[in-house]
């Protein structure tokens, strides 16, 4: 007999394909637990529990050419095409033509793999933020595998140490050799990037409706699209950026609508790869050192912070969801943190002068009075 009472519950158990199933019922009604029982063998039989056959897993080659990639296409390529051609597609490529990791089931991706994978490409001679930028391009198709119900959860990843960051602060000297010697548009998009502090893709697809000259005391921009919600925003223009944009628009014969930088693409609009050799040209001319278009971001709102501005204001300006966000971008400078720290202690001296204690002279004073 396969059922039997332990205490008030009943339990099951027998053979099945030469395992011993035992389960108890929880009821103490024979009948239920018979039913139980049965339920369970069909079940069983069915392959719904139990001894089911695996699920076949994708290799992380056949994962990315068939899921991800039409995935990422589909999703940036028109909106945001700077971030398929420069993140995505590098990524891509490179971990399918990494045999190793390339034909392992996404379930039987470990933390060794990312080792073995990051140490291939560090021995091509690349950069750590290169190697860097494919790993989370790595972990972005596991995530993704996670989403989707393809896998059950991502290993653990560690990324590499000593990558170049890009938070770089431009001095004013440098701005001005670099708009000196940048040619057009390169300098018109550097100068609202300096004046703004827009993210590069925000800046390209600006638009003439979206320009206002008569809203605020030089006229305001809006931002439709980004990153987020908190992306979606409206700027005033500084003198500068309203002088630049007026220009433009004059001499594209004052139009209402489209982009304010077009370009021979698919989208309309100037893309990041065209802008970015003009900018390392003028790197070059003027024996600038060194700094990526983001640079200029976190050029922008680091000279906002050290200006007095609140971090709430300071974020909305950024387009970002928090202030924790926003902290990353603000670098202040020494002569920053010397000035404030001056003006606390002018701020201290003034109750100094207040609380001093009395001359010799006073004291004598005090003394004949009383």
């Amino acid at each position: 007999m396969s059922l039997y009472k332990r205490g008030r519950v009943y339990w099951y158990k027998f053979m099945w394909q030469g395992k011993l199933i035992r389960e108890s019922t929880k009821q103490g009604n024979d009948k239920v637990a018979r039913n139980m029982e049965s339920a369970h063998r069909t079940s069983l039989a069915k392959g719904e529990v139990g001894l089911r056959e695996k699920k076949l897993v994708p290799t992380v080659k056949e994962f990315i050419d068939g899921r991800v990639d039409p995935w990422a296409k589909a999703t940036f390529e028109k909106n945001s095409p700077g971030t398929y051609v420069r993140w995505y597609r590098p990524g891509f490529r490179a971990i399918c033509a990494y045999s190793p990791l390339s034909s392992c089931h996404l379930d039987e991706v470990t933390g060794e793999h990312f080792a073995e994978f990051a140490a291939h490409r560090q021995i091509k001679k690349l950069e750590v933020s290169t190697v860097n930028s494919n790993m989370r391009v790595l972990r972005r198709v596991l995530s993704l595998a996670v989403d989707w119900g393809v896998l059950a959860a991502v290993p653990k990843m560690k990324l590499l140490r000593g990558e170049r960051i890009r938070d770089r602060v431009v001095s004013h000297e440098e701005e001005k050799k670099y708009l000196a010697v940048a040619p057009e548009p390169l300098a018109s998009i550097v100068t609202v990037l300096f004046d703004s502090g827009l993210r590069t893709d925000e800046c390209f697809r600006l638009r003439w409706e979206a320009i206002s000259w008569m809203n605020g005391r030089h006229g305001t921009l809006a931002v439709s699209h980004g990153k987020s919600p908190a992306a979606r925003r409206v700027l005033p223009m500084t003198p500068r950026v309203r002088a630049v944009l007026e220009n433009c628009w004059l001499a594209t014969q004052k139009p209402d609508a489209g982009y304010v930088w077009p370009g021979e693409t698919s989208t309309g609009y100037i893309h990041d790869e065209t802008v970015r050799r003009a900018h390392l040209k003028a790197l070059q001319t003027a024996k600038a050192h060194h700094f990526v278009l983001h640079s200029i971001r976190h050029t922008f709102l680091t000279r906002l912070g050290e200006s007095g501005c609140d971090v709430w204001t300071l974020a909305r300006i950024a387009g970002h969801n928090s202030i924790k966000v926003s902290s990353r971008y603000v670098h202040p400078s020494e002569d920053a943190m010397q000035a404030a720290m001056l003006r606390l202690g002018g701020h201290k001296s003034g109750h100094r002068a207040m609380h001093q204690l009395p001359t010799g002279d006073e004291k004598s004073a005090t003394a004949s009075v009383q």
